[in-house]
């Protein structure tokens, strides 16, 4: 098995399945993040760390914040720049961000706090964040109460971020003093092609052999077929489509 730090740097082999396959984030829940530095009259600047190929990105610029991209893979930031336009890219991570000191009015990070170095990472957010600042953290988590969706789950593997979202959570240091909570739950509509390639982007699977890759997508696509059958869900082109429901995890903490 590929360590850690392999794993968190390996989504660039798959960029073009993460931006196919992974879904966006909730209106809501950016909202949410948001809301304590909404109170300003002067436009949010948000930095998204982690930004992957965009997806947290352009649900932030639809809240009407200005926006910067921080990412520790070009492959990735490459892809963002293809769907995501006119928002500065740099490369980067939580620990060391190419940002100025008190340059932004939130640190949003989506499906990345995880891979971080929590006490560092707190420190540097902190050192970008102006006073009254805010630190939100995001995940989007299938729904394992579905017994489908479980198994779902066992074929291709459970992740770091699913075993910390079920055991005690995410954690930050000083100078932030815990984070507040909030949760959404909501269904994706997934073709077969979406579905393999969200299984596809995730680091367990970049990183697994051929042959193991392969056993697991068969193992997903037999699934697929199987819920398909359940459902008879089809799209309005015809093409065969199952539900996947999902559980945001929204947290805050705000900068003294």
């Amino acid at each position: 098995m590929a360590s850690r730090e392999e794993m968190s740097l390996s989504f660039g082999a798959a960029a073009g399945a993460y931006e196919s396959g992974r879904p966006d984030y909730p209106r809501e829940a950016v909202d949410w993040m948001l809301e304590p530095v909404r109170q300003h009259d002067r436009a949010l600047r948000v930095a998204d760390v982690g930004a992957g190929t965009g997806k947290l990105t352009r649900t932030i610029v639809e809240a009407g914040a200005e926006v910067v991209a921080v990412e520790p893979d070009p492959e990735m930031l490459a892809t963002l720049r293809e769907n995501v336009h006119g928002v500065p890219t740099f490369v980067g991570t939580a620990e060391r961000m190419p940002l100025p000191d008190a340059s932004v009015d939130a640190v949003l990070l989506g499906q990345a706090w995880h891979w971080v170095d929590v006490g560092p990472a707190s420190a540097e957010v902190a050192r970008v964040l102006r006073a009254g600042g805010v630190l939100g953290l995001v995940w989007n988590i299938r729904d394992e109460s579905d017994p489908w969706v479980a198994r779902l789950t066992a074929a291709m593997h459970g992740s770091h971020a699913e075993e910390m979202l079920a055991g005690d959570g995410p954690r930050v240091a000083a100078p932030f003093e815990g984070l507040e909570e909030r949760r959404w739950q909501w269904t994706r509509m997934l073709t077969k092609p979406a579905l393999l390639d969200m299984v596809a982007s995730r680091s367990y699977i970049i990183t697994a052999t051929e042959a193991e890759r392969t056993e697991i997508l068969a193992n997903v696509t037999g699934l697929f077929d199987e819920r398909v059958r359940t459902e008879g869900a089809r799209a309005e082109s015809g093409v065969e489509t199952i539900s996947l429901p999902y559980a945001t995890r929204a947290y805050r903490a705000i900068r003294s």
